[in-house]
């Protein structure tokens, strides 16, 4: 018998993280590595921000909250998706969780018996399909060659023992965002199936770029609103992944069957980051547009180099702050060193070594023969990145 779970040993580990270990191993032997790996923001949290919780902490927030979280959150948020989103929610369709990812767990744990099914499109932020595994259902992956899942795809993929649809836009990795049309199409196949309801994923919502517009799916098909879980966080938008503030917003019996497993597991989320979160959505709203005009910038002089280097096909992403590009074309080359690349896994390790740039192979999103490279780094770490990647792409051969 092993002392280790079945449900533990099926978790793969992090692909983002297992790069970002290689990396900082390099560095602690002393070598210079860059990391295009990153999935968070390298600002700082706007100060305003923190401020409020040095006064939060002064006044004594330093207790526990309510399971689902501060009253006086709750209704930022509910005044978030009104006047955002044109979604009405009641303040028990509303939960605060410690991180979208929690909100997520929360929901497959409260919902999926086994053999359910999760339809996933590609390419995917991989935590979804190991929480699904860990919840005891079944990841049904939905290969997408245009980074989109379409309304015939869906059709497809959907059976009767399917429960959830995943949904993300914009997207990591790939950055694309669903358009209104889009949507709609996808909310006309899922009328016809009343028994799969949607997790739409939004932590993205505000980096999106040149003209392109975010559509929250419940506000599409508000009358699928009783049938989707919207999922949204501060940890993107207003640079705040290390305080750990998500929340979801969805029909009453799913929000409280997430609370009860909440209130068995983390209990309510740090105190002190609510009263931030608080102040991050109701107080000035400045850093929003800084913050995605500086990634605006970042993005152009990413695709603009990566478009230089021979192999790579990058597409440019709509929303998020990451690259996917295409290297088909690299497969079968030879490394200086005799090695045949013959996997995106290949090619990111090649970066790794010859390059000293981290990257992360498209494998690990469902999406083989691509690399995701963020560009929420400064313009000169993108600059150099990109020039070392293009001296040890041209160093290979057939």
């Amino acid at each position: 018998m092993s002392f280790l779970s079945r449900r533990i040993q099926n978790i793969k580990p992090s692909a983002t993280l297992s790069v970002t270990q290689k990396a900082n191993e390099l560095r602690a032997a002393g070598i210079d590595v860059i990391s295009l790996s990153a999935g968070e923001p390298d600002f700082d949290t706007p100060d305003f921000i923190k401020k409020a919780s040095y006064e939060a902490l002064e006044k004594g927030a330093s207790k526990y909250t309510n399971i689902d979280g501060l009253v006086e959150l709750k209704k930022a948020i509910q005044k978030k998706f009104s006047s955002e989103n044109q979604i009405n929610y009641e303040l028990n369709e509303i939960m605060v969780n410690p991180g979208v990812k929690f909100g997520i767990y929360a929901a497959m744990m409260a919902t999926l018996d086994e053999g359910d099914e999760v339809i996933i499109p590609t390419p995917y932020w991989p935590s979804y399909l190991d929480i699904v595994v860990v919840a005891g259902g079944t990841p049904v992956e939905v290969f997408c060659p245009i980074m989109k899942l379409t309304a015939d795809q869906l059709e497809k993929a959907i059976t009767p023992k399917t429960k959830w649809l995943l949904l993300n836009s914009p997207s990591n990795p790939s950055g694309v965002v669903y358009s209104r049309e889009e949507y709609e199409q996808i909310a006309a196949v899922l009328r016809k199936h009343p028994h799969v309801h949607i997790l739409s994923d939004e932590i993205y919502e505000h980096l999106v770029y040149e003209g392109v517009r975010f559509y929250s799916f419940a506000h599409v098909a508000p009358d699928l609103k009783d049938r989707t879980l919207t999922l949204n966080g501060v940890s993107k938008a207003y640079a705040m992944t290390g305080w750990r503030i998500g929340y979801a917003a969805g029909s009453v019996s799913l929000i409280k069957a997430m609370c009860k497993l909440q209130s068995q597991s983390t209990s309510n989320p740090t105190t002190i980051s609510q009263h931030a979160a608080i102040e991050a959505l109701t107080g000035p709203q400045d850093c929003l547009t800084e913050f995605r005009d500086t990634y605006a910038r970042r993005r152009k002089l990413m695709v603009d180099m990566l478009q230089q280097i021979k192999g790579f096909s990058c597409q440019v992403p709509e929303g998020a702050f990451y690259t996917f590009p295409d290297i088909h074309a690299l497969m079968g080359l030879k490394t200086p060193q005799g090695k045949t690349l013959s996997s995106d896994i290949d090619v990111s390790e090649y970066l790794l070594e010859e390059a000293r740039v981290a990257t992360v192979p498209g494998s690990a999103f469902g999406q083989p023969h691509h690399l995701r490279l963020s560009f929420a780094t400064s313009d000169i770490i993108i600059e150099k990145a990109l020039d070392r990647i293009k001296q040890a792409i041209e160093q290979l051969h057939n």
